[in-house]
């Protein structure tokens, strides 16, 4: 979940010749485990306790503790934007790196949204809406991975900035119309999350019945 909305920088499943940067990351196999794009995701995950720590400081609406909590959760989804590109770029794409990077994602994602809904400050409907469409989709391309691999598009990487936007204004400590229009991001988040993951569900039954590989608009 992230300031540069790859979500699905390195698919799951077997490596797709027509992929942009195929060239670079196709030796998948010989790349260490221990390598830069895994120290950023590592890094990522290892910041989410600490956000959550800054968020529920003092009384969970004390200025300085969210704007450090804002400032946790801005350093943890840059990364995002940075260790996806370097795997495909240096050829560093691994298993691990498969597993792991979506997960740090949807733990910082899933941590910000449980932690404002706790505080009050999100409705609780929007985040079970935003965190049941991301463990679906999860658990759907679990299952239709042997059958092919649904890249991601557009849709989901808009949906991923506009979400991560939102929610970095709801962590500031802000008033008047520019919380108001951080509502007004948010809304506009629960409207991509739903109509990409309707849209992942379409991609991933003609995946499914077709045996091949899809495309997909958004995930």
């Amino acid at each position: 979940m992230s300031v540069q909305p790859d979500e699905t920088d390195r698919p799951w499943g077997p490596p797709d010749p027509s992929r942009p940067g195929f060239a670079t990351a196709q030796a998948e196999t010989g790349a260490p485990l221990l390598n830069i794009a895994n120290v950023l995701t590592m890094l990522r995950i290892a910041v989410v306790p600490l956000f959550v720590a800054a968020l529920f400081a003092a009384d969970g609406h004390q200025t300085g503790w969210r704007i450090a909590a804002a400032a946790l959760f801005g350093l943890a989804a840059i990364t995002d934007r940075f260790d996806g590109q370097l795997a495909r770029k240096y050829g560093l794409v691994t298993d691990f790196g498969k597993l792991a990077d979506p997960i740090a994602d949807k733990a910082l994602i899933g941590s910000a949204l449980i932690g404002l809904s706790v505080l009050g400050d999100l409705a609780w409907w929007i985040t079970l809406v935003i965190c049941g469409r991301e463990i679906g989709v999860t658990l759907l391309r679990l299952v239709v991975v042997r059958r092919g691999v649904i890249p991601a598009g557009r849709g989901g990487k808009l949906k991923t900035l506009v979400q991560s936007l939102a929610i970095a204004m709801l962590l500031l400590p802000l008033t008047g119309w520019v919380a108001e229009a951080g509502m007004v991001l948010m809304y506009l988040a629960v409207a991509l999350t739903v109509v990409t993951g309707l849209d992942y569900v379409g991609q991933a039954a003609r995946v499914w019945f077709a045996g091949g590989p899809g495309r997909t608009r958004g995930v």
